[in-house]
């Protein structure tokens, strides 16, 4: 979750106004620092959450691995003081996801103990969790759901037009393997629904950069799949 308040939640005013308390006082639980470096676990599946972890800047990947080995990418994120090990804070749970390091990155953390007696004393700060855990549960339920229930052509065409239009908060790989694992997919199924595309003349690639060509003829690929869904 992100720690600025997001300006569409119906708390927003409010979360705004107090956004300057609630950061003093969470940051009044920080026990340290530590230098990260490129490919760095910060957080692993699995294991026990005794710390919370802040990144102020910096980019992220997460994953989950299934016992057979398979692992589902969520994408990589571009960090503005988010925190992560917030949800197992909450659930009492081992970590969900494992956060790896994209680029050198200082992560300032917290201790739970005393997050948790800040959220006792004051609970209102409570909200500002809330708030920002509802906004990334619908965000990647979104993301699951279209993984889930739409062809892999279907979705590598909708999110390079979410990313056209910077309405998408992770980013790409520019690994095929990884960009297949973001799709819940192999590397053979996602080259071979990317070069449905590519063939379409939609879209091309440059180097280990995907770019559109022909973003209303990707649109009219993506309106064309919906249509013959909703028919």
């Amino acid at each position: 979750m992100q720690l600025t308040p997001s300006p569409s939640t119906r708390f927003s005013d409010y979360l705004t106004l107090h956004y300057a308390s609630f950061r003093q006082a969470l940051y009044s639980c920080q026990i340290g620092s530590k230098r990260y470096q490129i490919g760095d676990a910060i957080m692993q599946q699995g294991q026990a959450i005794t710390q919370l972890m802040i990144v102020p800047v910096g980019r992220v990947s997460m994953y989950i691995c299934a016992v057979n080995g398979r692992r589902f990418q969520l994408g990589e994120m571009d960090c503005n003081y988010n925190i992560f090990g917030e949800m197992e804070f909450f659930t009492k749970t081992p970590c969900q996801w494992s956060v790896v390091v994209e680029e050198a990155i200082e992560i300032d953390i917290l201790d739970i103990k005393k997050v948790e007696k800040l959220l006792l004393e004051r609970p209102e700060f409570s909200l500002f969790f809330a708030s920002a855990l509802a906004l990334d549960y619908q965000d990647s339920l979104d993301i699951y759901t279209y993984r889930l229930l739409h062809p892999i052509t279907y979705n590598i065409a909708f999110d390079l037009l979410q990313h056209a239009r910077n309405s998408m908060t992770l980013g790409r790989f520019n690994k095929v393997d990884k960009e297949a694992e973001r799709f819940g997919t192999s590397s053979r199924v996602y080259r071979r629904a990317l070069k449905t595309l590519i063939q379409q003349g939609l879209v091309e690639k440059q180097g280990s950069e995907l770019i559109i060509v022909d973003l209303a003829g990707l649109q009219k690929f993506v309106d064309h799949f919906e249509d013959c869904e909703l028919s």
